[in-house]
């Protein structure tokens, strides 16, 4: 079963190549890539592959221009991993999961 890395957050996942990225995180309950609408419509799981193999679905260009898709930018939802696969999550929501990974800064005075 392929295996999936969140490159931001270094979270890691299983995922049937069956399942698209995006079902195979939520099926674990893992929240590395934001949740939107789980069908292509609103492109909150906008996803650059970084490695790996996929398939994809079909994907709405208001949301991934054909630009986007030959630089590997898709929709989670949308893509099914052939390989093991590394991503890392752009768009819209990309600012929340760094500054979720990032964790609190704490003062020390």
């Amino acid at each position: 079963m392929p295996i999936v890395k969140i490159d931001q957050t270094s979270e890691s996942y299983c995922c049937n190549s069956l399942q698209s990225l995006l079902q195979g995180m939520t099926q674990l309950g893992r929240r590395g890539i934001p949740v939107g609408c789980l069908n292509g419509g609103c492109g909150v799981c906008k996803i650059k592959i970084l490695e790996g193999e996929y398939r994809q679905g079909p994907m709405s260009r208001a949301h991934v221009s054909e630009d986007e898709q030959q630089q590997r930018i898709v929709l989670a939802c949308r893509v099914y991993p052939c390989s093991d696969v590394v991503l890392s999550v752009v768009g819209k929501m990309a600012k929340s999961v760094i500054g979720a990974a990032a964790g609190s800064v704490t003062s020390t005075r």
